[in-house]
């Protein structure tokens, strides 16, 4: 559906832009260009360009995986996102351990070390994600259906079709009816095909047209609609105003939405960030420097910004007032 695209897609662009920082210093120019340069898959670069589709596939299917493609001598040579379909995620002996196998079972992942794997939100004791759109085949079906019935009404309402009916008088033969009947239909159809220009029907005898539906009310689908997006919209977090969904709303109540898809926002980062320190973790290694990192995400908004220097703001004037009371005391 559209509107659960749109929200995906928000979901990814708002999740913001990072940068990895190394604790050694002199590996950090290095650590920027290979998170600019690095190649993903066979078109993209980019180190963001891979977690955006890791992220992709993470609210999709709950499950996503990336495998880290070395040389033989350890130099990362690309990021792959792995298809969910080429691989089969398995519990090992020990049910902390999480092992890698081929579509079938057939062969175990020979570097496990280099795969990346994230689950969300999985379920106790398995090893299976649940996507962001659980729940919503339901409502979505039902969403499906009152607009194919609005479209076929539509169909309908707005292309009028007519019933010309003629009653031949009384005594009348079967065939001069029968032939009446067929003049009556070839002039209501020349006058029909002739679009664009205004064209008379003109007809002999008791005949009455009625356009097909006319009498028909069609049923007003604005309340239940709004009831199965609001489902949508809540399982998937985002404020309705970014989907376009012009929902009257106070400007508290969109800042308490800004708040609550911050926070998921936040989370999804703290499920990224692990996977972005490995990969960086692993680069530094095979360069030969310290694989201490740290990843360092942008503000989520201009709102984000504006609050905290009105924090740091409001902090400066009470340590300020705080100070010169101490000096008068």
């Amino acid at each position: 559906m559209p509107v659960i695209d749109a929200a995906v897609l928000k979901l990814i662009r708002l999740l913001g832009e990072f940068r990895v920082v190394c604790e050694d210093e002199s590996a950090q120019s290095m650590m920027d260009c290979f998170a600019a340069r690095v190649q993903v898959g066979a078109a993209n670069t980019g180190l963001n360009s891979f977690v955006c589709a890791y992220f992709d596939q993470l609210l999709t299917y709950g499950t996503a995986v990336g495998e880290i493609v070395a040389y033989s001598d350890g130099d990362i040579a690309a990021l792959y996102n792995v298809p969910l379909d080429a691989v089969e995620l398995r519990e090992g002996d020990d049910p902390l351990e999480l092992k890698i196998y081929s579509r079938g079972g057939v062969k175990e992942a020979e570097h496990p070390e280099l795969i990346l794997t994230t689950l969300l939100n999985p379920e106790p004791g398995t090893i299976r994600g649940c996507s962001i759109l659980k729940g919503l085949p339901f409502v979505s079906e039902i969403l499906m259906k009152i607009f194919d019935c609005v479209g076929q009404n539509f169909e309908r309402a707005g292309n009028v079709r007519f019933a010309v009916t003629y009653n031949p008088p009384a005594g009348a033969s079967a065939v001069n009816a029968s032939r009446r009947a067929k003049e009556i239909a070839d002039e209501w159809s020349r006058a029909m095909r002739d679009k664009g220009r205004v064209c008379d029907f003109v007809s002999v005898g008791d005949v009455s047209i009625k356009a097909i539906g006319a009498d028909s009310q069609i049923l007003d689908c604005d309340i239940p609609v709004r009831h199965i997006l609001e489902q949508i919209v809540a399982k998937l977090s985002v404020p309705p105003f970014l989907l376009g969904l012009s929902w009257s709303s106070t400007e508290r109540m969109s800042a308490q939405q800004a708040d609550i898809l911050t926070s998921e926002l936040d989370y999804y980062r703290s499920l990224l960030t692990p996977v972005i320190e490995k990969i960086a973790r692993v680069y530094l290694d095979s360069v030969g420097c310290d694989p201490g990192v740290r990843v360092e995400w942008s503000n989520i908004s201009l709102q984000d910004e504006t609050q905290l220097a009105q924090a740091r703001l409001d902090n400066a004037r009470a340590a300020q007032i705080e100070q010169t009371l101490e000096v008068k005391g």
